[in-house]
């Protein structure tokens, strides 16, 4: 049967207004400002949207959902359906799992438990290593969104430290690169020392001044500098200070890009000043800094030198945070809350709804070449989104849906709300309620 989500406020490709849209089976079959056929008026099953704005579901580029081998944290079908209570209706997941994913054989392995689990749409990134070179180039660029490079602390082995070794995968990679871009060195030298000053309790709120803004630099600069080179296409992660944004351009369309960047919800929300009151719970890698950096980011987000918002949801326990400074693991959940966090950015009128879609919806889809998702068009999956404008709610642990069961983000009051989140045509979500039967698809790229 087809559903009709009708007298929406449809916000899309940077225009808002009152229309309806027809789903049928998987798919965007008609949008109507006005005039629904009588036909489809007695056919449809009809969803009543007034006073509702309709998205493109968000697509977050960069989350950790630790599955395999980490589960007692977080595994994909619960961060999957935090996720789509969020309004994410699709997202692409990190290697550093366990064991990681640094082989065709564990990427086809995560790719079966996706398919299994995750009632959101997926993709896996393949990680690189310092000898998985022969692994990385034989990734099918149509399946997979990316290849992860660790140039800065990581689990495992995979922090790629060896030059050539970077630039043999920058030379020969056909798949997007995405870096998470930190300086070892100066990370390490900044590591210690604070210890020699503090011991192993290092205040948590030098934690921007270990993994500084000049260990960020650094580091994305050479990233970038191996992209020019061999015209590689790169997206640089989660960037954490105003410095780097000088590294990226905004006189060309997302498309013609060839280096495009991600900016975090907690680098636009938080700034050094939480450490006192939120220590570990904000200790991500790169570290949350200072007030200038987060305006500074806000400016380039606005101004198109930041292309992406994402999460970079890392979850861990609360007994895990709760450790020493140099015993807590860095990263935060945040998928169930990045869409709404960025709504009270538009209420506070920083931001505009189109704005937050491009960088949520469309400019994903754009960056990673994904194919027909991301917008509101005939002919594309129906991936949407109902948001409320107007309903306030507080964050609490009644209403979080991560399996670490706590948020960085908790007592906020928020002031609009997802309602209802379509996926490929079906209403997963809806005012709390999920219908589990369906999972999500693998996406494909047009490459």
């Amino acid at each position: 049967m087809a559903t009709l989500i009708q007298n929406a406020i449809i916000a899309n490709e940077g225009i808002e207004f009152k229309g309806s849209v027809l789903l049928e089976g998987e798919i965007i079959t008609d949008i109507f400002n006005s005039n629904i056929p009588e036909s489809v008026l007695t056919s449809a099953e009809i969803i009543n949207a007034e006073g509702l704005y309709l998205i493109p579901g968000v697509i977050d580029d960069q989350v950790h959902f630790r599955e395999p081998g980490l589960t007692h944290k977080a595994d994909i079908y619960t961060e999957s359906r935090a996720a789509v209570a969020g309004g994410v209706t699709t997202f692409m997941e990190m290697p550093n799992t366990s064991p990681q994913t640094t082989t065709q054989k564990l990427l086809e392995e995560k790719y079966k438990l996706g398919a299994e689990k995750s009632l959101a749409n997926y993709s896996f990134y393949i990680g690189a290593t310092n000898d998985n070179l022969d692994e990385l180039l034989q990734t099918d660029i149509k399946n997979v969104c990316g290849i992860k490079i660790f140039m800065g602390a990581s689990t495992g082995n995979m922090l790629v430290d060896n030059h050539d070794t970077l630039e043999n995968i920058f030379k020969k990679s056909r798949l997007l690169i995405a870096t998470h871009c930190e300086d070892e060195n100066i990370v390490r030298e900044n590591t210690q020392a604070y210890i020699n000053k503090y011991g192993e309790d290092i205040p948590v709120k030098y934690h921007p001044y270990i993994r500084s803004e000049d260990a960020c630099y650094k580091s994305s600069s050479f990233a970038v500098s191996l992209a020019k080179k061999y015209d590689t296409r790169l997206h640089v992660l989660h960037v954490s200070t105003g410095r780097e944004l000088e590294l990226f351009d905004n006189t060309m369309q997302l498309k013609d890009k060839r280096i495009t960047s991600e900016i975090c919800v907690h680098h636009l929300w938080f700034d050094e000043s939480d450490y006192e009151k939120l220590g570990n719970l904000i200790k991500w890698n790169p570290a949350v800094k200072t007030q200038n950096d987060k305006n500074a980011l806000f400016e380039g987000l606005l101004s198109n030198k930041l292309d992406v918002i994402a999460t970079d949801h890392a979850p861990h326990t609360l007994e895990e945070k709760s450790r020493t400074y140099s015993k807590a693991p860095s990263g935060g959940p945040l998928v169930q809350h990045a869409l709404t966090t960025m709504m009270e950015f538009k209420h506070q009128g920083k931001i505009s709804l189109s704005q937050i879609v491009n960088k949520m919806c469309h400019s994903p889809a754009i960056a990673f070449n994904i194919s027909k998702r991301g917008y509101i068009r005939k002919n594309y999956y129906a991936d949407l989104v109902l948001v409320d404008p107007a309903k306030q709610w507080t964050i609490n642990k009644e209403n979080i849906l991560y399996k670490c069961g706590w948020s960085p983000l908790e007592n906020t009051v928020m002031h609009s709300k997802v309602i209802s989140t379509f996926i490929n045509g079906r209403r997963i979500y809806h005012n709390g309620e999920f219908t589990e039967q369906y999972k999500g698809n693998a996406l494909r790229f047009d490459r």
